[in-house]
């Protein structure tokens, strides 16, 4: 298999995260033509037809899994990234949420000042 080149590999992973020809076209300040030449380049060296293939093919290589794994075993390998991307959204999301405290709606850390008495200075 013929490698990519630098653009070449540049688009697929635009088209890898979904970005349309026109938006590639419009990210890169290229020609839209241009995309579509690079595009059937990519589509001939990686042996690809559809752009999901290509996600798969480049996600696949880009984290080093083999192709050649067994269904069952590739679509556990994505469940755990998949959970491993998930936990740090979640994360990120923890501090943000809202619990119903006395019928009144009161972010987490007001309670918790309020629950040390430390509300009072942090209000005034």
């Amino acid at each position: 298999m013929e490698p990519l080149s630098k653009r070449e590999a540049e688009i697929a992973e635009l088209f890898a995260w979904g970005a349309s020809k026109k938006e590639v076209a419009d990210q890169l300040c290229i020609s839209y033509r241009t995309v579509q030449n690079h595009s059937r380049n990519i589509y001939e060296k990686t042996g690809c037809s559809k752009v999901n293939e290509l996600s798969a093919w480049w996600f696949c290589h880009r984290f080093h899994i083999p192709m050649s794994l067994s269904p069952l075993l590739r679509k556990s390998v994505a469940v755990f990234l998949l959970s491993i991307y998930l936990l740090g959204s979640f994360n990120d999301l923890s501090d943000h949420r809202r619990v119903r405290s006395s019928g009144r709606i009161v972010s987490r850390s007001v309670r918790y000042l309020r629950r040390n008495n430390d509300y009072k200075t942090f209000v005034a």
